[in-house]
């Protein structure tokens, strides 16, 4: 589920007339293409704090309850298929490894909140990646939506509210719908190449 996707630099553009954003109180609307309103938004913010400062073990934890739901997803990985019993798992650098950068993944996505243009266009190189891996099939994306969720609750402990579960769940669900689109996108535009010519 690793990536090899850099972080982009993203600009910053003044906005035409030389308006500052200091210029008005009013906090810009929320973009309609994210599920989530601004207070949300905000919240899980807020609450992806307590995660960063523990991503490596979320990330195991993760892991450690995809392979326990998911046991034939060892197969994916060379490095993991010796690992059957959690505390072999647990124990694994190899699997802490490709953990934490699943978790910056993640992490990167969830910090582009406020940026969706850039979410999409990176979450989607993801998906597009991912195409790269022989045998991966899109709804191997899916499977590690529960894990995320528990690992997360079992970071945040009593900070893991009813509400902060709905909003993680939105969120998770946004986040891998935007990855799937884009593995679906690079096989859709592999079967049409005039596609691609035309946009030129």
């Amino acid at each position: 589920m690793g990536c090899a996707v850099t972080k982009s630099t993203i600009t910053a553009v003044k906005p035409a007339g030389g308006v500052s954003a200091n210029d008005s109180p009013v906090p810009p609307p929320a973009d309609p293409r994210l599920p989530l309103t601004m207070k949300q938004r905000f919240s899980i913010l807020s609450s992806w704090k307590g995660i960063a400062r523990a991503m490596e073990s979320t990330g195991v934890t993760m892991f450690i309850k995809l392979f326990q739901e998911n046991s034939d997803l060892l197969n994916l990985f060379t490095k993991f298929q010796s690992l059957n019993t959690q505390e072999s798992q647990k124990d694994s650098m190899e699997l802490a490894q490709h953990a934490s950068i699943v978790m910056a993944t993640l992490d990167e996505g969830l910090r582009a909140l406020d940026r969706v243009d850039y979410f999409i266009e990176y979450l989607e190189s993801v998906g597009r990646f991912h195409r790269n891996i022989a045998s991966f099939k899109k709804e191997y994306f899916w499977n590690i939506e529960q894990p995320f969720l528990a690992a997360v609750q079992e970071t945040l402990g009593d900070r893991y509210t009813a509400n902060m579960e709905n909003i993680y769940k939105i969120t998770i669900h946004f986040i891998l719908e935007t990855i799937v689109k884009g593995f679906n996108l690079h096989d859709e535009r592999r079967k049409s190449p005039t596609a691609i010519e035309n946009v030129s």
